[in-house]
Parts: C-alpha cells; sequence; structure tokens
C-alpha cells in the first residue's frame, strides 16, 4: 500500500504542512497550533524530534477477523510509517483476557491464553496488505504480557492511586452500566489503567484509536506524567459506519466488510456503498483525490470497490471481481477463480434445495433460506429458484455451479 507521504526529511523541513496526518481525524489532543511546545504541538513535536516517533496503536485480539471500519486506524499508522516513524503494533494479548469494557453494556468474557494467541496470529496476516512489514525499524510488533504479566501488587497499588472512583465512573460505559444497576467488577477498572501503562512500557509519543478510545488514550497521557515521560498525543478517528450508511460497521450487524473476505464478496458489498456515506468511505478508506472523483454515483462506487479490493487483493484480482460480480448481478455466471468456495462433502444426498442454501452459509438457517428461496432471492448459476421443495440427488447435480442468495452473497458448489 503506497499512502504517498512525504519522508520524515521533508516533514521536518516543513511541519505545518500535513495533509497525510489530517486526513479523516476526528481530533488530536492536545492541539494547541499556535504553540512552540512538543509536549502541546504534534507538528512541533515531529518538527524538533531528532529521531522517529514512535506512534502505538494497540489492537486486543478477542475475536478472529477485523474488518475496514478496524482498518482506517491501521492506515493512519502506516502513513506514519511512510513518514518515517516507526509503528508500534500493540497485541493486548494480556488486556484482550479481560476484555474493554468501552461501550459495552456488561461484563466481557475473559479469554483463555490459547485462544488470545490464536487470534493475534490471525490478526497480523490480516494486517499484511496495510502496514510496512518489511523496511527495519518502521515497525515493532509487540506484547502487552511482556510487562503487565510482571507487575506486582505494590505497582497495581501505585496505578489504582492515579485516578478516583469518580474518575472512572465518569468513563461513558461505566457511567450507564451504574445508572442501570448492571454489575461493574473491580477487574475492569483496571483495564484503562493497564492500556495507559502500554504508552508507558512503550514510551509511546502518539497513540491511535477511535473515538470511542478517547478516556483510554487520555489515561495514557495521565500516566506518562506520574513517571516522567512526556505525554504522548492521542489521535482519534472515527467510527466507520456499515455497509447500511446508518449503523456503526459490525460483524454482528452484518454491515460489514472483513480484511480477509475474498475478492468478490469484497467487491460486490463496496460497489453497492451508499450515498449517503461514500465520501467518508474515499476519505477514510483509499488515498485517492477527494476532488477528483466522478460525478456519477454509479460511476463512484465501482471506483471505491475497485481501489479498496485492489489494496487487498490486488489489481488483477479486484478487475475480475468487477467483472464477475457484473456478470452475476446480469443474471450470467462467474470465473471459478472469482468465486469463493463450498464443499458439499458433508451434505448428505438426496438433499433439499433449502438446506444446502442454509448449510453453505449463505443463510442463517434453514427458515431463513426458505425465505429467500421463496421471495425470489436465491439464484443457481443465475437461474431463480423458488420451489422451496426442490430436491437434488447426487452432490454432481451441483458440481461447479454458483449458488447465490441476494446481490452479494454467492459461493461456488464443490464436490
Amino acid at each position: 500500500m503506497d499512502l504517498s507521504v512525504p519522508s520524515m526529511a521533508s516533514e521536518s523541513a516543513n511541519a505545518t504542512s500535513l495533509s497525510w496526518l489530517n486526513r479523516g481525524l476526528s481530533e488530536i489532543f492536545p492541539n494547541q497550533p499556535d504553540s512552540d511546545q512538543p509536549d502541546e504541538n504534534l507538528v512541533q513535536r515531529i518538527a524538533q524530534a531528532d529521531k522517529p516517533l514512535r506512534v502505538k496503536l494497540g489492537i486486543d485480539a478477542t475475536g478472529a477477523d477485523i474488518h475496514l471500519g478496524h482498518s482506517i486506524a491501521f492506515r493512519k499508522l502506516r502513513a506514519f510509517q511512510d513518514a518515517g516513524h516507526t509503528a508500534i503494533l500493540l497485541i493486548g494479548d494480556f488486556t484482550a483476557r479481560i476484555g474493554d469494557p468501552t461501550g459495552k453494556s456488561e461484563v466481557r468474557r475473559q479469554l483463555t491464553a490459547e485462544e488470545v494467541k490464536q487470534n493475534a496470529q490471525t490478526y497480523i496476516e490480516q494486517l499484511r496488505p496495510i502496514l510496512d512489514f518489511e523496511t527495519p525499524g518502521r515497525l515493532e510488533i509487540r506484547y502487552n504480557s511482556e510487562w503487565l504479566s510482571q507487575l506486582d501488587l505494590s505497582k497495581i497499588l501505585e496505578l489504582l492511586a492515579t485516578m478516583t472512583v469518580g474518575q472512572m465512573l465518569a468513563k461513558e460505559g461505566f457511567a450507564e452500566r451504574y445508572k442501570q444497576s448492571n454489575p461493574i467488577y473491580l477487574h475492569e477498572f483496571l483495564y484503562p489503567l493497564m492500556q495507559g501503562y502500554d504508552s508507558v512500557a512503550l514510551n509511546a509519543d502518539v497513540e491511535l484509536g477511535g473515538t470511542d478510545q478517547k478516556f483510554n488514550i487520555a489515561v495514557g497521557r495521565d500516566l506518562q506524567r506520574h513517571f516522567g515521560r512526556s505525554p504522548q498525543f492521542g489521535l482519534l478517528m472515527p467510527i466507520l459506519p456499515g455497509t447500511d450508511g446508518v449503523q456503526k460497521m459490525s460483524k454482528s450487524l452484518g454491515n460489514y466488510v472483513g480484511l480477509s473476505e475474498d475478492a468478490l464478496s469484497m467487491y460486490s458489498k463496496l460497489e453497492k456503498t451508499p450515498d449517503s456515506v461514500i465520501e467518508q468511505y474515499f476519505e477514510l478508506l483509499t488515498n485517492l483525490p477527494l476532488d477528483q472523483l466522478p460525478e456519477a454515483p454509479r460511476d463512484r462506487q465501482k471506483m471505491l470497490a475497485l481501489d479498496i479490493v485492489t489494496q487487498y487483493h490486488g489489481k488483477d484480482a479486484a478487475l475480475a471481481a468487477q467483472q464477475a460480480a457484473q456478470s452475476l448481478v446480469q443474471g450470467g455466471t462467474a470465473s471459478a477463480e472469482a468465486v469463493p468456495e463450498f464443499s458439499l462433502e458433508s451434505v448428505q444426498f438426496p438433499a433439499k434445495f433449502f438446506y444446502i442454501v442454509s448449510v453453505s452459509g449463505l443463510c442463517s438457517s434453514s427458515s431463513e433460506a426458505r425465505r429467500q428461496i421463496q421471495n425470489g432471492g436465491v439464484r443457481l448459476d443465475g437461474d431463480r429458484i423458488q420451489d422451496v421443495n426442490l430436491i437434488f440427488e447426487t452432490a454432481a447435480d451441483l458440481n461447479g455451479k454458483v449458488l447465490q442468495v441476494g446481490k452479494n452473497r454467492f459461493v461456488r458448489l464443490v464436490v
């Protein structure tokens, strides 16, 4: 990924021109642009630094998948890398075992060390198309168990003594839970302090996060001051709306695009991005000049989809996905390499068609599959199927055919 940002040397020479830094940014704090103090003005911190800044972005490995909403902060981290600074990809393998309580109405399930380890490796692989893993000195991958697992009770008490219960209850999620009499466990109070202590341990100059992370990042600044360090700057990135254009992107809401999705699935979702959010998608998920976008909404959707799929799968795969998506929308079929496969090996034949649609993963249940068939939302090799009682005698009858539900869910059935 080429973010086309200037080198560190040119940044020092022209520190006031930081368009790469400000693109898509919700907030920098502290932000006193008229100050010449490097602890109050990030431009001055960059200009006066005699070595690369240390830019931290933490991610708790609480799940297996990353989606485009998560990628926004990682793209900003890459921009810092390309400007000559050191990116610190912090895997919260210790904090993930608690889980960030931010925005949660109830306590999160505590994960095992093995679950966290598996998730962390999956995350790293998904981030390879975004971050520069190759240039020496541009990336540190750290795990906060390195220092958090070593804290003794005296150090934990020191951390706890830096905040009051009232300050902790001012945190949005805690405040809501307290008002609703939902339990708040003491170990959850430790989470912001542990995230803050990460910044102390890493000697971070900058911490990136979503707008929901302001409290935790501010705790890091307070702890750095407590331990006699220069406080970090907080850079907050917006929360990305999902493909529905309404709610935030979330796997649980089904309005997401996963980084590990195949090219055709990604393209088919993104080419339908609602007009209400498409400029935000361009700003946050691409490096295309915002003043040079096509005027026609349909052309914008295609450009967006092609650019993002190219980032994660390459230009050839993106063009193949574009062609395949057009063919599927027109009721045709797509090339074999463009469509993800689903093996029929586990299906017992004869099998009802609605059952095959369900187990393929294109529908969440057999009842949803039946509804989709009845409503005309299911195609097999481009042909609409509306017979809910249709039965296939053998897997061979389906081998190689494309099963499609709606406009952007499809698999190629294989034996």
